[in-house]
């Protein structure tokens, strides 16, 4: 093994190599949770701390000492230009830096405070409050500091639209459902809160005439569709001045029993941070009180996403511990840890007991199949996703259990597998939630400036079903199979590289790309593999490693673009390697990388965003990224080094999936 590093790198010494994924198994194994799973925290921006801060006095339960420290931790991601902004070192975002400035005049900042004076040069400047979203307009709204012409009309009579009909609240994605059922809500009831005479952000304002009116699509590049849809707002709203809405009534308790089953089958309506609170508001302006089980309930899952110290309390969009659980599994088996370390069996266990048994939402488009799949989150029935079911099937692949721990894993496997391939998209390609949710027309909604309408097949989730496909021994060229690769082959960019939907950004696409592409067995010589190889060896840092900042997603300059990063680093060498690339120069630049920027405790250090919400909108922190990716990496290459094949497979287990 000497000679073979040393060729490799002759200032790396193969010790090194074995004694960094040690470390980082060490680490990854002592943060597994006493039930089997693993959960890292999971950072976004701070509108979640405005948004809370905001919803105490919309409740009227304002908690003085979380206030403040949501207060003092909104002042800390401050910029220095007076912004706010959606990742580490971003532009100053309008919609966020409003969202802030009016939670710390409701903490009780005063409008002279220094941080807010800044905040509002910088609102001005950035063309003043009636430029931000839709969304946030809507919340301004109900505490009567923007006027609700200048909302979207969101009528709960949409909750009567049939499937059949071309726009349905089926057609939108599942997160935007979860969103605006709710919103729906509150927009007919229309409850205020009542602030204190003097608090006003008529400042904040540069054309208050215009904020009278709604505003357009910046993400639209239709104006017919644009006028169409403004139209369709205008006349919403004329009807609703009517003395006598007949369907109202029964709108509203329609809208409600949706909301409430899908929050009694989860944590917290689609166990997502801005559904939730939608949902808590919803509940209080339908009459349900304090005290009433499904109100508090809903409060206290959103309590749960708080992370307090001693001078601050921060909050987690959501949780993520099967995508960590699936992802730890498969860093520490392919580096080294054996099939049945009792690690690994215990999370399998988990997962398995996480499988989601239930019809969702995913049946009104996906008929003929048993539920299976898993969510991200710790408990969300309504909506599993294929990317997680894929994620978990890739995990249980390298898992050996007990013989009854064996014949439960293989039946739920094929049950999740026929599940996943009922979920494939006209396209060929696979999205998140549901089935062919890509009505284009719903792109140019006034409310879609939110860029997240719609759950369209994306290239990195598709790669990654060709790669469980090629790990479970699916045959290559079953129709599914090969409708997925020519999808994916259509969606390659004309540099070789592809879009990462999930992940930041293209360095994401192409490295699940690749994987994919590898793991069916496809020609590693085809032009189409070269070409992504080179885009991926072009867009190498001189440090040796990889980073694309999230400002690739509006800028093509930043493609591929920005500061190394240990998880970017990771896919970008994986990448190279499931290319065909031997261990050339560049990959053991990057492994260098890896090794040199590793802690002394086997951990990475990595502020910035590479996950994904929405994209331009908002980005995660994902804090296991700069872990389980190094360690799953170094393992890939230790491979490459001394290619090794642990002596406990479960290749009947994966026979039989396969065959299933």
């Amino acid at each position: 093994m000497t000679t073979v590093w040393q060729s490799v790198n002759p200032t790396v010494q193969p010790e090194e190599l074995g004694t960094a994924i040690k470390q980082a198994q060490e680490w990854l194994l002592q943060r597994q949770h006493a039930d089997g799973f693993w959960a890292g925290e999971l950072e976004a921006d701070t509108s979640l701390e405005s948004d809370t801060i905001k919803l105490m006095h919309f409740l009227g339960r304002v908690d003085a000492s979380r206030q403040a420290k949501m207060a003092n931790y909104i002042l800390s991601q401050q910029q220095s230009d007076g912004t706010w902004a959606i990742y580490a070192g971003g532009d100053g975002d309008i919609t966020l830096t409003v969202k802030a400035y009016v939670a710390l005049r409701l903490a009780g900042y005063a409008g002279d405070h220094p941080a807010l004076v800044r905040a509002r040069a910088a609102i001005l400047r950035l063309g003043g409050v009636e430029r931000v979203n839709t969304f946030e307009k809507f919340y301004l709204a109900v505490f009567g500091l923007y006027p609700w012409s200048g909302v979207l009309a969101i009528p709960p009579e949409v909750m009567f639209l049939p499937r059949w009909f071309p726009i349905n609240i089926y057609e939108v994605s599942a997160w935007s459902r979860t969103i605006l059922v709710p919103m729906a809500i509150v927009w007919a009831l229309r409850p205020t809160v009542t602030l204190s005479a003097d608090f006003s952000i008529d400042e904040l304002y540069v054309n208050r005439a215009g904020a009278a009116r709604m505003s357009l699509n910046p993400h639209s590049k239709s104006v017919r569709w644009q006028q169409f849809f403004l139209t369709v707002d205008r006349v919403l709203k004329r009807l609703e001045r009517l003395p006598v809405k007949l369907l109202r009534r029964a709108a509203l308790r329609r809208a409600e029993r949706w909301m409430v089953a899908r929050l009694r089958r989860s944590d917290g309506l689609g166990a997502i941070y801005p559904a939730m609170v939608n949902a808590v508001m919803a509940l209080w302006a339908l009459g349900h009180c304090d005290g009433d089980p499904v109100l508090e309930q809903a409060v206290e899952e959103l309590r749960k996403l708080e992370i307090e110290e001693i001078d601050t309390v921060r909050l987690q969009p959501c949780f993520s511990p099967i995508w960590d659980t699936g992802l730890s599994i498969i860093a520490l088996r392919d580096s080294g840890l054996p099939a049945d370390h009792p690690a690994l069996v215990k999370a399998a266990r988990w997962l398995l007991d996480k499988e989601i048994r239930e019809v969702g939402d995913w049946a009104v488009k996906t008929r003929g199949v048993a539920p299976s799949g898993w969510a991200f989150e710790f408990n969300n029935e309504f909506y599993p996703d294929v990317d997680d079911a894929a994620m978990v099937l890739l995990a249980m692949s390298r898992v050996q259990m007990d013989p009854a721990g064996e014949r439960r894993k293989a039946e739920t496997m094929r049950r999740a597998l026929d599940w996943i391939f009922a979920m494939q998209n006209r396209t060929g390609g696979w999205s998140s939630f549901d089935k062919d949710n890509d009505l284009k027309a719903l792109e140019h909604l006034p409310y879609a400036d939110h860029n997240a309408m719609l759950d369209p097949s994306v290239a990195d989730i598709t790669g990654r079903m060709l790669e469980m496909f090629g790990a479970l021994g699916v045959d290559p060229q079953r129709q599914a199979v090969r409708r997925a690769v020519s999808f994916l082959l259509r969606e390659q960019e004309p540099d070789g590289s592809w879009f990462g939907r999930w992940g930041v950004n293209y360095i994401y696409g192409t490295w699940q790309a690749l994987r994919g592409l590898r793991a069916i067995g496809a020609d590693l010589t085809k032009p189409t593999v070269r070409l992504a190889v080179h885009w991926l060896s072009g867009v190498q840092n001189e440090d040796g490693g990889w980073g694309e900042s999230c400002r690739s997603y509006e800028d093509p300059k930043w493609k591929g673009c920005g500061p190394s990063t240990a998880s970017q680093t990771a896919w970008a060498v994986m990448g190279l390697l499931a290319g065909g690339v031997k261990l050339t120069a560049g990959v053991r630049r990057g492994v260098v990388y890896l090794l040199k920027t590793q802690r002394p405790d086997g951990t990475w250090s990595e502020p910035w965003y590479t996950g994904t919400g929405f994209p331009r909108v908002f980005y995660l922190n994902y804090h296991l990224y700069r872990h389980y990716f190094p360690l799953w990496c170094l393992g890939q290459v230790q491979r490459k080094v001394q290619p090794w094949r642990s002596s406990v497979e479960s290749a009947e287990t994966i026979a039989s999936v396969a065959e299933g």
